[in-house]
């Protein structure tokens, strides 16, 4: 015989203790979700549509199943509401507790049944007759509980995380009740609980356990901090059910909202709504394109007085319907993710890659990304979702927060729906316009006056050789007619001044403006020849606390003591101008030129009629940081020499390295320049190559042979010009960006990476070298030369241990790098550092 203990009611306060009022908007919520189990958000069109009676239905479908042999695996079903306001006379984990209580007795099938508040306001509080004590937030660590325990019985927990006493919107009570609550707190109680019982709650036998999260209101209703709960759940992206709206004007609402969730990346099971004779089900499944099923609840009574006992029973069919499609669609989600990693390693030719180095259970499957963070499914970790931070900014293009992601996906949906994709040459459309003077008003300013539109930046390298090279050809036009004069063209080879070590790209051109490295070898590229002039560039780096200057053995002869010119007690002094006027930017001056000679004279077979550098930072070549001041000369002497000169800003563009433009650093202007990756924030590809009205005007004439003759289908597209237009204008605004900083009346980032952190990792006796300027943290690892290089897997080991860690990291041989996009919190980033100073004293002990 069962044993009912009965109807107990006991509460418990305790102090909610936090250091400050409000909890940081920064503050990273790295979550891990075990999956073993489905959990689904409960989401609705507007108020007061019935969430809580669908939740309600779902778990009398759920738990109320008679008892047999085939259902011999207890049964829990989890309801947590994470915002509730109206409390305590309004509590809709109060209702689904006393409806299944009700449901229960009525079909004789006992339940175990608890519900429970966690947190709430003090108002709250007192109005349940409680003499709480709160602290400085206001929030009452407040543990009501209700429940009626049977013993073998099937069980629903019930919880409320958060209450308000106010029947009111709320972030609008808890500002009334003097009882703020930040997401990520939010967030990381709810994390909790359902990793409590998803983890099996301290129990051993296995449980077949179903969880439901409701929210408050509609899609946007906002939350306590006042961000949308469309946005504020985001990072868990929980798949839904939509409780859509059956009245008249319901379609258009109910549309809406599944809107707003796909918008943001949820996947939407079922939507289900009260018929109210309209027939609303049909329009919906028409634009749902029958690809998510519609159901149709029975009327319900308005009758205060029933107690909506026969209505749950006459919508039993329905509910049991929508369980199913629930359960189906957890299973094939978990199934399909389960695949993932196999079916990759099976089709896919992955760029950068050594297939038979990647086992298959090292594939790393991302379900979906949230701001700065990937979401990875972990079958062998409970089938679990663990956010990991995106350490290498997703090849150096991610740069977008939570907010700034959704708002670019927003702009890119508004975008392609109403220009799809449209003809470039000769047309004008806003995205394209607005993107241009924004690109003329900022990194080009003061010095470009055209834009031409590309898909990525290795081809838009490609634009920039052939501009240079007309350029150059056209300011050089007495050796042009000497050579036709004397049948000599076809002898001329125009090369370019490039440094050791710089990548500009994997397109075929492209790889021969860069010195032989691993990317240009005969197995890579056989056609390689390396058409250029490559000089060994001076470089700077942090270890053992100071800044210091390496000089290549080429300059051994001019320069034979080094450490004369080269070391510095911060970074500022490495780009401070006053060096222009040193001895080391005249000897630097002098290599330069001399190097040049050999190009120089109109006799001369082979010239060099383009200076291609990527400023300040090489990075596919190992994150060297290259003096500026030997740039800054190189510059000077090309143009001495009317060679054009090409800023490769590809990777270093768009507050990289903590400023718009690293023509701030270097403190000179290119001819022409290449940007793309963060100048959409890294949502979608477009390149540009800015150039000066004088490289423009050499391409004039009264023939289109003359013209640039290259072009791309899907030049200047509208979806990539206008999420670079509001990426562009979002980094640099300090309303939007908060680490913008004037100083001088010059826009740039605050310092992202803690000092005192960057200095004792370049102490550590793991170290070879570090570099760290604006978004980009780089360190090379003391290896000896067979575990260093671009083929290196000698940091293997330290990443494994970093992604545990929850830092997603890829390597460039022996050198591993972290890097933040511009609006990322220093806070973030602290924390960071502070896991790899760890791992690095792990590694060196294991190495």
């Amino acid at each position: 015989m069962l044993s009912i203990t009965g109807v107990l009611l006991r509460h418990r306060l305790l102090h909610f203790n936090h250091p400050t009022r409000f909890f940081s908007a920064a503050s990273p919520h790295s979550s891990h979700l075990p999956l073993n189990h489905p959990t689904y958000m409960v989401w609705s069109a507007n108020t007061s549509l019935g969430k809580t009676l669908v939740s309600t239905g779902i778990a009398a479908s759920f738990l109320l199943q008679p008892p047999s042999s085939s259902t011999a695996i207890s049964r829990k079903l989890l309801y947590l509401k994470p915002i509730q306001t109206g409390f305590p006379s309004d509590s809709d984990s109060h209702f689904v507790f006393s409806k299944l209580d009700s449901l229960s007795l009525r079909h004789r099938i006992p339940l175990s049944i608890s519900n429970s508040v966690l947190r709430s306001s003090l108002s709250a509080a007192e109005s349940m007759r409680y003499n709480a004590e709160f602290n400085e937030n206001g929030i009452c660590n407040l543990n009501f509980l209700e429940e009626k325990i049977v013993t073998g019985a099937p069980e629903l927990l019930c919880k409320t995380l958060y209450a308000w006493e106010a029947a009111i919107s709320p972030h609008l009570a808890a500002e009334k009740e003097n009882a703020l609550v930040e997401d990520c707190v939010v967030l990381r109680l709810l994390e909790n609980c359902l990793k409590e019982e998803m983890n099996g709650g301290g129990k051993r036998e296995k449980t077949n356990l179903l969880c439901l999260v409701e929210t408050a209101g509609g899609v946007a209703s906002p939350g306590p901090s006042g961000t949308l709960q469309c946005d504020l759940f985001r990072p868990f992206r929980l798949p839904g059910i939509l409780v859509g709206d059956g009245r008249l004007g319901g379609i258009s609402g109910t549309i809406a909202a599944y809107e707003s969730l796909r918008n943001r990346g949820y996947d939407i099971v079922a939507v289900v709504f009260e018929d109210h004779g309209l027939v609303n089900e049909v329009p919906l499944t028409r634009y749902l394109r029958n690809k998510v099923p519609v159901l149709v609840l029975p009327p319900i009574p308005k009758d205060p007085a029933d107690d909506l006992s026969e209505w749950f029973d006459e919508s039993q069919v329905v509910f049991n319907d929508l369980k199913e499609t629930m359960v189906s669609a957890y299973l094939e989600r978990i199934e399909r993710l389960n695949v993932m990693g196999k079916q990759a390693g099976e089709i896919f030719w992955w760029p950068f890659t050594q297939h038979s180095l990647v086992p298959e259970e090292t594939v790393t499957v991302i379900d979906s990304r949230c701001g700065e963070h990937f979401s990875i499914y972990k079958a062998s970790d409970n089938n679990s979702i663990t956010q990991q931070f995106d350490g290498c900014a997703s090849w150096w293009t991610q740069g977008p927060d939570p907010t700034f992601q959704a708002e670019l996906a927003r702009e890119m949906g508004y975008t392609a729906a109403r220009f799809g994709h449209v003809m470039f040459p000769e047309n004008v459309y806003e995205p394209a316009l607005k993107c241009a003077e924004l690109l003329l008003d900022g990194v080009g300013k003061g010095w470009a006056s055209r834009v031409y539109f590309s898909d990525n930046g290795s081809t838009a390298i490609e634009i920039s050789l052939k501009m240079a090279f007309r350029k150059f050809c056209v300011d050089h036009a007495t050796l042009l007619d000497i050579c036709e004069a004397t049948e000599e063209r076809k002898h001329i080879e125009v090369k370019v001044l490039a440094l050791r070590g710089s990548y500009h790209g994997d397109t075929l051109g492209a790889m021969e403006a860069q010195a032989p490295s691993p990317y240009t070898g005969f197995l890579q590229q056989p056609w390689y020849t390396g058409r250029g002039l490559f000089l060994d560039p001076p470089t700077v780096f942090l270890s053992n606390g100071a800044w210091n200057l390496s000089l290549p053995e080429s300059f051994s002869k001019i320069a034979p003591e080094p450490e004369e010119y080269g070391t510095f007690t911060t970074r500022d002094e490495v780009f401070d101008k006053s060096r222009d006027t040193s001895i080391l930017a005249t000897i630097y001056s002098a290599f330069v030129s001399e190097q040049l000679q050999e190009y120089s004279g109109i006799t001369q077979s082979a010239h060099v009629g383009a200076l291609i550098i990527e400023p300040v930072i090489h990075g596919a070549g190992g994150m060297h940081m290259v003096d500026p001041l030997f740039q800054r000369v190189l510059v000077n002497e090309c143009r001495n020499r009317k060679i054009p000169v090409i800023f490769d800003e590809v990777f270093t563009g768009f507050w990289r390295l903590g400023v718009e433009t690293t023509a701030e650093l270097l403190g000179c202007k290119p001819d022409i320049a290449c940007f793309a990756k963060l100048m959409t924030g890294g949502m979608i590809p477009l390149a540009v190559t800015l150039a000066t009205d004088a490289v423009f005007d050499s391409f004039s004439g009264d023939s289109k042979l003359k013209a640039l003759l290259h072009g791309h289908s899907y030049s200047a597209h509208a979806m990539g010009c206008a999420t670079a237009a509001k990426a562009i204008e979002w980094f640099k605004n300090p309303e939007t960006n908060h680490n913008i900083t004037s100083q001088g009346g010059t826009l740039t980032l605050r310092e992202l990476w803690d000092e005192e952190l960057v200095q004792r990792i370049s102490n550590h006796s793991a170290v070879e070298r570090v570099v760290a300027l604006g978004t980009l943290f780089a360190l090379e690892l003391k290896a000896d030369g067979s575990n260093s290089g671009y083929a290196s897997l000698y940091a293997k080991s330290l990443l494994k241990m970093l992604r545990e860690d929850g830092i997603f990291m890829r390597p460039l041989g022996n050198v591993i790098y972290l890097m933040c996009g511009p609006c990322t919190s220093p806070e973030i980033c602290r924390p960071l550092l502070t896991k790899l100073y760890k791992r690095l004293g792990e590694f060196n002990n294991r190495a």
